[in-house]
């Protein structure tokens, strides 16, 4: 992991009619890391993770990603310099097929034009060539092999969440916003996510900023925590550290299974 920041957050805060959702937060997501933001609910992370996405403007304060400022990006501009995300509710084409989902995540980087379509040219022909050959490498990373052809509306709530992954990958994204990546999923199927997290980080070179509540998955693959509450920084470090600070720990009382798992990990 270099040093190197990619996103830079400063003083961000939100305000919706009165209710201060983001409270003055700044840090920085180093390049080749996996940085996670973890807090009980309403602490304000997807929150967080809107305003990158350009979904909410800030109330004040500035996120820049590579040095470019983020609020002079439309919003739909976000996926073509390189920043993907998955959604804590899942967000995919039922009927169509797991290929034809992964080959839309393609689209931000189609070069050909409406005749070149129309006419199916040499250089469309060659961009669904490149295009499926990219498809086919995240299948395999992510072994989607036997769903490859399969509806979406009939896929397992599992496999779906490894398909929303999939297709924000083939972006080809410098970084990957995972909204709560393990949340509906058994033991097993998070221990596969966290599997494939350290991969997307290890292989593919691909920094993760990532929102979770699993706290052993979220000791296992990051490299650095925020923790947040009430739309304020409690705590930045590594998983061990802000997991064994006393101001986390206070804020998860009343959280449940949370609070049970923080406990566990910080011992």
């Amino acid at each position: 992991m270099s040093g190197e920041i990619l996103l830079s957050a400063r003083n961000l805060s939100v305000n919706f009619g009165g209710v201060l959702a983001v409270n003055d937060v700044s840090f920085d997501v180093r390049r080749g890391e996996v940085f996670t933001l973890i807090g009980p609910n309403g602490a304000g992370k997807t929150t967080v993770f809107n305003l990158i996405s350009r979904i909410y403007e800030p109330t004040s304060g500035e996120i820049h990603f590579e040095g470019k400022a983020l609020a002079d990006i439309a919003p739909h501009g976000i996926a073509q310099i390189g920043i993907a995300r998955t959604f804590q509710n899942i967000e995919l084409f039922e009927h169509a097929t797991v290929l034809q989902n992964l080959l839309i995540g393609r689209h931000t980087h189609r070069a050909t034009g409406l005749l070149s379509d129309l006419f199916f040219t040499t250089k469309t022909r060659r961009a669904e060539v490149q295009a499926r050959e990219k498809v086919e490498q995240v299948i395999d990373l992510l072994d989607l092999q036997h769903q490859r052809d399969s509806l979406v509306a009939g896929l397992p709530y599992g496999v779906r969440k490894v398909v929303e992954l999939a297709r924000a990958l083939c972006t080809e994204p410098k970084l990957l916003l995972l909204d709560e990546p393990s949340s509906g999923l058994n033991v097993e199927e998070t221990g596969d996510m966290a599997f494939w997290i350290e991969d997307i980080r290890d292989e593919l070179g691909i920094t993760v900023l990532m929102v979770e509540h699993d706290m052993t998955l979220v000791s296992r693959v990051s490299d650095r925590v925020l923790a947040m509450n009430q739309g304020e920084v409690l705590a930045l470090g590594t998983p061990q550290e802000v997991q064994a600070n006393a101001a986390v720990v206070e804020a998860y009382l009343g959280a449940g299974d949370d609070l049970a798992s923080l406990r566990r990990q910080a011992a």
